[in-house]
């Protein structure tokens, strides 16, 4: 059925919109050979302006106030170790990462934030499409400050950036992991408070455990490459459950006995 429905948009030419230039293989429209928009070609052309639209509303709903205090204080700290000319070892000045890459997790904690999360979820767009571009809009941002973070840190002390980007993109990847948990088990529009404690408390445990089986070891233990190697199955694991729990839940239908 789906085929005939098909070859009939092409022969009749049902869809209205024709593209502007030409069609075809690398193109991203789907045309027939007279520069018709077939149906998967309208339905691209039909996300994409659906997408245009809606990116400066998610603009001016992003978390700005959370964001904006999380970042700050990531760059207090940073700023503190040039301002009082503090030279720590190794361990203290990753330790000092550590707590920068938090606050900045902990601002991305309220990312999915949406205080009309119950008007919005009736839009075209699916969920994953929005919650994507809220994270397309935030990333860059995020990046510029992580790389200011880091450059306000002195170079002779500074940590290894990869090594330090690799446990802030893990912190930060928890942190939205996290929230999208929450949003996709409960009907909340504001879910970030509830997500930092949530960060917050992992934060804690993680840090009781020793260092030889944790996340808090610093260079020059023996267990420092495990340790790295952990961190990058954490952040494996937060994409992977971000990308399973992003997409709405199937409703399934009431089923009804005796009738």
């Amino acid at each position: 059925m789906r085929g005939v429905e098909k070859d009939t948009y092409r022969r009749e030419g049902r869809p209205t919109g024709r593209v502007s230039g030409p069609g075809g293989p690398g193109t991203g429209v789907r045309t027939d050979g007279r520069g018709v928009l077939t149906p998967a070609g309208d339905k691209a052309v039909l996300t994409s302006a659906l997408l245009r639209s809606l990116a400066p509303c998610l603009w001016r709903t992003l978390p700005w106030r959370a964001l904006g205090a999380a970042g700050g204080t990531g760059l207090l700290l940073a700023a503190v170790v040039r301002w009082k000319e503090w030279a720590p070892g190794d361990g203290s000045t990753l330790g000092i990462v550590r707590l920068i890459a938090l606050s900045g997790a902990l601002g991305l904690a309220f990312l999915l934030d949406d205080p009309a999360r119950h008007t919005t979820a009736t839009t075209p767009l699916g969920r994953p499409l929005r919650a994507g571009l809220r994270l397309a809009l935030v990333a860059p941002l995020t990046a510029l400050w992580w790389t200011a973070a880091l450059l306000l840190i002195p170079g002779p002390i500074r940590p290894p950036l990869g090594t330090a980007t690799l446990e802030a993109a893990a912190v930060a990847a928890s942190a939205v992991a996290l929230a999208t948990l929450t949003v996709r088990f409960t009907d909340v529009a504001e879910a970030g408070r509830a997500t930092a404690v949530r960060l917050g408390v992992v934060t804690a445990v993680a840090l009781l455990v020793p260092q030889r089986w944790g996340l808090s070891a610093v260079p020059g233990e023996p267990w420092w490459e495990a340790t790295q190697v952990r961190w990058a199955v954490l952040l494996g694991v937060a994409l992977t459950a971000t990308a399973l729990c992003t997409p709405e839940p199937l409703r399934r239908r009431p089923v009804r006995f005796g009738t």
